[in-house]
């Protein structure tokens, strides 16, 4: 157990949206300590959002795709009695745009495109769609919590 609440770190919103969650995507998107490559990444994929066309711009799809992946339900191991749970729970905001922006990440970096720029914008535009690697996970996750409804008197 912890002594006291962990503290929250502000993040300074990114120069050219002033948007916070833009910050915390490219901290997470940076290797190494490499913010500039990381920027530089983030704000090429949302160029290439804008370029590809479409009614929306880069920024929303963005939003969109952040708030398309979020999930609502979780499933966390609960030991009862020698036996263990999957006793599912509802996600806190803060954890919700933590998952939803590691998760955008990670299947990004699996995709088959050739620069992490075409990678991420191309992730991006499918979970603004509802579709993709990310979105999956999303679906999966809730369903996995759905199955196991039956342990939620197991709740802490």
């Amino acid at each position: 157990m912890r002594r006291r609440k962990a503290l929250v770190r502000e993040v300074l919103p990114d120069p050219i949206y002033g948007n916070k969650v833009i910050t915390k995507f490219i901290n997470s998107l940076m290797y190494d300590g490499k913010k500039s490559i990381a920027t530089k990444i983030m704000y090429g994929a949302i160029n290439l959002i804008d370029q590809k066309g479409g009614e929306k711009k880069g920024i929303e799809v963005f939003n969109d795709a952040i708030e398309n992946v979020k999930p609502v339900l979780e499933v966390k191991s609960r030991r009862v009695g020698g036996a263990t749970y999957q006793v599912p729970i509802e996600v806190r905001p803060a954890r919700q745009q933590a998952l939803a922006i590691r998760w955008i990440i990670a299947f990004a970096r699996k995709r088959s495109e050739r620069t992490m720029i075409e990678k991420l914008a191309y992730e991006l535009l499918d979970a603004a769609n509802s579709k993709g690697s990310s979105f999956k996970k999303k679906e999966d996750t809730y369903k996995m919590a759905e199955a196991n409804k039956a342990f939620a008197h197991y709740r802490w």
